[in-house]
Parts: C-alpha cells; structure tokens; sequence
C-alpha cells in the first residue's frame, strides 16, 4: 500500500525516527484540503513513547479541523536543523516521514495530559504551563494521529 523509499541506503532505523520525532519541536501536517487541494499546516507535536501515537494541538474551529473531518488520512513531515560534516559546505539533514489517520482526543483529562506534555518539549516553567492550561484547555482541540507506516532517511545536501 506505501511506497519503498528508493534509496536506502540513506534510510534511518525505526528507532531514529522516533529519536527525531521525540526531540524536534515541530513538522508540517499534511492533508486533503478545500476542494481536493492539499493542506499542509506547520505545527508542534508531541511523540508519546507509550502508545506511538502523534498528539497535536489546536483551535477547535478551522481548515486544519474541517479537513481531519472529512478525510482523516494525513502525513507528517519532520526534519531536524542538520550538521555540517568538517570541511563540508553541504549539511546533513534527517527527515521522517509519517502516514496515518487522524482522530479527535475526546477525554477531556488526556487531552490536557498531552497539551501539559507538549508543553514540556519547550518549558519546564510549572507556573507558565499551569496558567496557559487554566486559560486555553476548554478552546484547545486535541487530535491524534495513528501511525500507519513511517520512514526515514539522512540526506547529504551536496
């Protein structure tokens, strides 16, 4: 049903892709839009080692919402800030990519669970994340998505 990466000789372990989906803060959700058109939408995510599963934040309202709704198929794209190699000019960059189906958090106390998570990945400011939960968890849609293949690879940009 999924493509073979072509060249796999660049492809990254199954644990590499999940380091990277674990420690970089952001990636870009793509799915099918307004009258067939893709949507991609840069967003923060959090990785949950417990379950394998992508959690994401957001309004309750919006394109990204009415696009999950009616087809809850996406993809998510993630790559880190890359390295340079010494005396190379061209950076090294790891990727992954993620497809999957995308559903709505519906228990209220795991939706908050996750945005106190996802928070972690930037703060450890306990007051900070206590009083943006105490002021947006009620306007906060949590969405997850399930992991139906992923893969991975490392590119030299030369």
């Amino acid at each position: 049903m999924f493509r073979e990466m072509r060249r796999q000789k660049q492809a990254l372990e199954d644990n590499e892709c999940i380091e990277l989906l674990k420690t970089e803060t952001r990636g870009v959700l793509s799915m099918t839009g307004d009258d067939g058109y893709p949507y991609g939408v840069p967003i923060n995510h959090y990785y949950c080692e417990e379950d394998g599963r992508l959690y994401f934040h957001g309004g309750k309202i919006g394109h990204r919402v009415d696009a999950v709704k009616a087809c809850d198929k996406v993809c998510y794209t993630v790559f880190d800030k890359g390295f340079l190699k010494d005396g190379d000019w061209a950076l090294n960059v790891k990727s992954v990519i993620a497809f999957g189906r995308m559903s709505i958090v519906e228990d209220e106390e795991k939706a908050i669970d996750i945005c106190r998570k996802l928070c972690y990945k930037f703060t450890d400011d306990e007051d900070y994340i206590a009083g943006e939960i105490e002021h947006f968890a009620k306007a906060t849609l949590v969405m997850v998505m399930d992991i139906e293949h992923m893969t991975g690879k490392l590119v030299n940009e030369k």
